[in-house]
């Protein structure tokens, strides 16, 4: 018998989203960097948007499919983000520092305000089992980019560790993402880069 070919949508990860269902992504990861998972619906997105909510659920058949689609795109976009630096930045040490400094810019310019895997991360468990896998993800990703770019900086000299290069590295994303957060609650983008700058100066060599 003949399979049945089953309807895909723009949350399907072997679709390439359409210019309206990227515009749809670009909105809903503006609104939850603004107030994480349960601070917006499809009304908000259909007015930003301009598009009836039967055009989003067309794309996106609910919010979790959104929100996770949405997530995935973080996570791959930081992942080429990493790959990049990696190849441009030769010395670890600078390349940490590049990786902080380009979250200080964004968060000083709002754009985007936080990393969305932290916000949802402090959301955890209450945000839906399909969303919280993507943002594990996301900091398997982190963290994996952050031991090799410990371990080959103090291979090198470059970086200096008091623990493993693993522990090293969940050490310096507890403090990245640690300081964001404090950015928000104090309403200070300048604290960012401050407790970033003494993260990093912890790894800086003698």
């Amino acid at each position: 018998m003949k399979p049945t070919a089953s309807k895909r949508t723009a949350s399907d990860p072997q679709t390439s989203p359409s210019p309206k269902a990227e515009e749809i992504l670009q909105r809903t990861s503006e609104l939850l960097a603004l107030g994480g998972y349960d601070s917006f619906s499809y009304a908000d997105i259909a007015e930003q948007v301009q598009v009836r909510k039967a055009s989003i659920h067309h794309h996106f058949p609910n919010k979790v499919d959104l929100v996770k689609a949405t997530v995935a795109r973080h996570r791959e976009s930081s992942r080429r983000g990493m790959q990049a630096l990696s190849e441009r930045v030769a010395d670890p040490f600078e390349r940490l520092g590049e990786y902080c400094r380009w979250w200080a810019a964004c968060i000083e310019s709002a754009n985007p305000p936080i990393c969305l895997c932290a916000l949802l991360a402090a959301e955890l468990p209450s945000v839906p089992a399909e969303v919280a896998s993507e943002v594990r993800g996301h900091f398997e990703d982190l963290s994996a980019w952050l031991e090799q770019t410990l371990a080959q900086g103090a291979d090198g000299g470059r970086v200096r560790l008091a623990a493993s290069a693993h522990a090293e590295a969940m050490t310096f994303m507890a403090a990245v993402h640690g300081a964001m957060l404090t950015a928000r609650a104090l309403g200070d983008a300048r604290l960012f880069w401050s407790i970033a700058q003494a993260s990093l100066e912890r790894l800086r060599p003698a």
